[in-house]
């Protein structure tokens, strides 16, 4: 719903304003001077002012430049009496969208009004389009060639033209937002707002507001209405990340939005329309969440229309070398290091590694390596993770011999030799079953299954 702000010091001008565009769908508020109107735009979203010209204080067109100043593309109908034709004039010079003469009719100012609105709505989809053009480059980090993620791009391709509701699942850091982001973006529904809400952590009455808004009054710090998500993502899509952690009583109402497409604001009345596909993203099993009780298996296949299961970055490790390529140049360009490389036995490194934060943890690490790293080159020593961070040293290291490696022996051959002795006395000590060996090692199946095809290791 658009709202209109009426200014005037007339409180029968106010209300007959205020009853005609009501009845045409807008939300109105009225303010009696400039200084009234002024705390109004401070505390509510307003799409377009109509103010008269003369008012005690601060006068239409004091108004108009300190409007201006808090949103330069907010439109503003200037009132003006018969001759005030210079007046009119220099309220256009200061960025008036049109003025009306008094006396006007009806049709007059609900012509302007539409039109008002339509060129402000033009001004915000255009910056969005900006902000959505400079949110496109992150999809370049959605490569890989592995056999999982390339089923997963073909599944965007089909489900992006539909409104079927998606859910997306995965590990934290595997990159749940761009696929969201990607099946928007190849939709009829591209050019409308991506919204996204992330629903962990935030108290159940603070989400229920941040999902359909809250009227003027409807609880203590309420000082304005605020639209909600679901109002602010209408035409286009939103996205509810860790949908799982979202409160019972909360996904009751959920539910309602999905299959009835309105809802009230908090501490409203008037129930609203919307059309907005859901996409939803979670880290956690929601069917075993339901079979727990701990989510609505009604709305649970509401969400689960189509499913995307993002693999670990453990699962595809045939992607690291990609993926770290695409980070290099990312932050090459970032940081200014044109000449930033990365030398072959760091990426071979990279590749032996868990990943326990997957691609956002690869990122980071490689973010901080080409920070620290000395010469424009990323070797094994600057390559630090998360996770490998986090563990604690192993005490056994301190009485190491190193002279019992042979001089000048590469670093890669050392580590290779010692991963697959490890490897191979794991898998003796557990008569070659995966899952004990894999757990001896403190990795997981995947990753040991990769090494031992790796270091050639065959299976008894």
């Amino acid at each position: 719903m658009n709202t209109v702000l009426i200014v005037d010091d007339e409180p029968n001008y106010l209300i007959v304003l205020s009853e005609l565009l009501s009845e045409e769908g807008f939300g109105v508020f009225t303010a009696g001077n400039g200084e009234e109107a002024l705390k109004i735009l401070g505390e509510t979203d307003i799409d377009l002012i109509i103010t008269d010209m003369r008012m005690p204080g601060l006068d239409g067109l004091g108004l108009l430049k300190a409007a201006k100043a808090l949103n330069p593309d907010l439109p503003v109908i200037m009132v003006t009496a018969f001759g005030e034709v210079e007046m009119a004039v220099a309220a256009m010079k200061a960025g008036a969208f049109n003025y009306l003469t008094k006396p006007f009719n009806n049709d007059e100012l609900v012509l302007n009004t539409n039109k008002a609105l339509e060129h402000y709505a033009i001004l915000r989809e255009n910056m969005r389009l900006r902000e959505e053009m400079r949110s496109r480059t992150s999809f370049s980090s959605m490569v890989g060639k592995n056999q999982k993620m390339q089923a997963i791009f073909n599944l965007i391709e089909k489900v992006a033209p539909t409104s079927t509701s998606v859910l997306i699942t995965g590990e934290s850091g595997t990159g749940k937002e761009l696929v969201a982001r990607a099946i928007h973006c190849n939709s009829p529904r591209e050019k409308a707002p991506f919204i996204s809400l992330n629903c962990a952590g935030l108290p159940e009455n603070l989400l229920e507001s941040e999902l359909f808004g809250h009227e003027k009054g409807a609880f203590t710090g309420a000082i304005a209405l605020r639209k909600g998500r679901f109002e602010l993502a209408d035409t286009g899509s939103l996205f509810l990340d860790e949908v799982g952690e979202m409160p019972m009583p909360l996904q009751a109402k959920l539910l309602r939005v999905l299959q009835e497409r309105t809802f009230e604001r908090v501490g409203g009345s008037q129930t609203l329309r919307v059309d907005v596909r859901i996409i939803a993203a979670t880290n956690r099993d929601l069917k075993d969440e339901v079979d727990k009780g701990h989510f609505r298996e009604d709305l649970y296949y509401r969400l689960n229309v189509l499913h995307i299961h993002l693999p670990p970055l453990r699962e595809r490790t045939d992607d690291i070398p990609m993926l770290v390529a695409h980070f290099v140049n990312k932050y090459a360009v970032q940081l200014n290091k044109p000449k930033l490389e990365i030398a072959t036995e760091t990426v071979r490194f990279l590749m032996t590694l868990p990943w326990e934060g997957n691609i956002r943890e690869l990122e980071n690490t490689i973010e901080r390596a080409a920070i620290l790293c000395s010469r424009n080159l990323i070797r094994p020593e600057d390559v630090q993770p998360e996770s490998m961070a986090a563990k604690k040293p192993l005490q056994w290291m301190n009485g190491f011999d190193l002279n019992m490696i042979p001089e000048h022996t590469p670093l890669p051959d050392v580590l290779d030799g010692i991963e697959k002795k490890m490897v191979l006395s794991a898998l003796d000590k557990a008569d070659y079953v995966q899952t004990k060996a894999a757990d001896a090692l403190g990795i997981t199946k995947s990753l040991l299954q990769y090494k031992m095809k790796k270091h050639s290791i065959v299976k008894r």
